[in-house]
């Protein structure tokens, strides 16, 4: 029976795939790649590197798809979403049925962890056996490189989207890890008493780390965001947020 692994390989550094991650990735006949078609094709290059840097067994290959646009401005957001994974999810299939034999073993490379904030799991669930090997996410990586824990004694941890930060402080929560925020919406916290710690590219040569106050430091991180996109022509940033006691 054909089956699917989908292999978290961590956030960009190779040296974060793990022992069962490479071992997953040299039981692969094909890997499936979604490609974006547009700059984040440096994000396809960097997953061949993995495969060309760590399966060492002869006859895997390499499928690339390309990945239907998704339309970020809709009003329905989550219908929207919907929509994208669904056409994702009829490629997808009909590239297992085309590329993988009936005993074959596909792989996925997720970023950071499959069960943070990556759709893969919700794509296959329905669709063939699979199993999950979980990955160094980035959030890791951000309080790794700020020498910060991510909770703070007895305290909880939230975390959330920007489109979810927007909408309002989450009740009771301190600390706040933040992704997925296109438009940074912490700035709308500047005038409250919290730190920030933020990353983009985190795990790669492109690494950029800003933390402070968030009054103090928002601006900063906001130029330094821009400019970074313009050159790369794609961003992926994370940040914790802690509200200081007043």
């Amino acid at each position: 029976m054909r089956k699917v692994l989908i292999i978290g390989v961590g956030a960009g550094d190779p040296e974060h795939v793990t022992v069962q991650a490479i071992n997953a990735m040299n039981a692969v006949d094909v890997f499936f790649v979604l490609d974006k078609d547009s700059a984040a094709t440096e994000l396809t290059a960097a997953r061949q590197a993995l495969v060309s840097r760590y399966v060492t067994r002869a006859g895997s290959r390499t499928v690339v798809i390309a990945d239907p646009p998704r339309d970020r401005a809709a009003a329905d957001y989550a219908g929207a979403v919907k929509d994208w994974r669904d056409e994702r999810t009829r490629l997808l299939a009909a590239a297992i049925e085309r590329e993988l034999g009936p005993d074959g073993v596909g792989g996925i490379l997720a970023w950071g962890d499959p069960a943070l904030y990556d759709g893969t799991i919700r794509i296959l669930q329905d669709l063939v056996p699979f199993e999950v090997i979980p990955g160094i996410s980035s959030v890791q990586i951000l309080t790794a490189r700020h020498r910060v824990t991510l909770n703070r004694v007895a305290g909880a941890v939230l975390i959330t989207t920007g489109r979810r930060l927007a909408a309002g402080w989450p009740d009771g929560a301190d600390d706040v890890v933040v992704m997925l925020d296109a438009s940074l919406s912490c700035r709308r916290y500047r005038s409250e008493p919290i730190d920030i710690y933020w990353g983009a590219y985190l795990g790669t040569p492109d690494e950029i780390l800003i933390s402070g106050r968030l009054d103090d430091v928002i601006d900063e991180i906001e130029s330094v965001r821009a400019a970074a996109r313009e050159r790369k022509g794609w961003i992926m940033d994370t940040y914790l947020l802690r509200r200081l006691e007043s």
